[in-house]
């Protein structure tokens, strides 16, 4: 499923007597979604369950129901669910102290196309980053950004047959060595790809 459509929506009420069941569903399969880089940066993987339940969020926060305000909803979030062929993902850099990140912010301009995952020994996969907005300005990067990893046929078959799934960083000022994802998030994340024929 790379699109939700209204039909995959619960109503305002319908969803308040199934939220926090739903809620407790999705904070499961988020778990296997999360790929920690290093101490202060992650990377969230969306798909159609993690997008449902955010846009159902905001519809209940904004208490919209009308057709077209929930429609506004889909056009802004379905871009957001991978499409059998990618990845995509939030990457998040998590730093509390207000002063230091503002600082380490400013060190890591350029870090979100630094990112990289790797299918075995095959290329590495480099994001393509922020395709909506740019989030970087000339003084810094922004702690959240968008990412699309577009995986070829050849690597998408290499996950299938059990092909490790590497991750890394490149940026001088936060430099993550690669490492391999652990059994969980990999087979989370080739669940989201479409087999090709060999």
């Amino acid at each position: 499923m790379t699109h939700l459509t209204r039909d995959d929506l619960w109503s305002l009420e319908e969803y308040a007597t199934k939220r926090s069941d739903f809620r407790a569903e999705v904070m499961a399969h988020k778990k296997n979604r999360q790929l920690s880089l290093g101490e202060h940066a992650r990377l969230y993987f969306e798909d159609a369950t993690t997008i449902r339940y955010q846009i159902q969020e905001m519809l209940r926060i904004e208490r919209v129901f009308e057709a077209e305000g929930i429609e506004e909803e889909l056009s802004a979030y379905n871009p957001l669910i991978p499409d059998g062929h990618n990845w995509k993902a939030t990457f998040m850099i998590e730093i509390p102290d207000p002063a230091q990140r503002a600082v380490r912010l400013g060190e890591m301009i350029g870090i979100e196309d630094q990112i990289w995952l790797q299918v075995g020994d095959l290329d590495r996969i480099v994001p393509i980053a922020d395709e909506d907005l740019d989030r970087t300005t000339a003084d810094k990067t922004s702690s959240v950004h968008f990412l699309r990893f577009e995986v070829t046929p050849e690597q998408i078959n290499a996950l299938k047959d059990g092909a490790t799934l590497y991750a890394g960083i490149d940026h001088p000022s936060y430099p993550i060595d690669r490492y391999e994802i652990p059994a969980v998030i990999r087979e989370s994340l080739t669940a989201d790809l479409v087999l090709t024929e060999h």
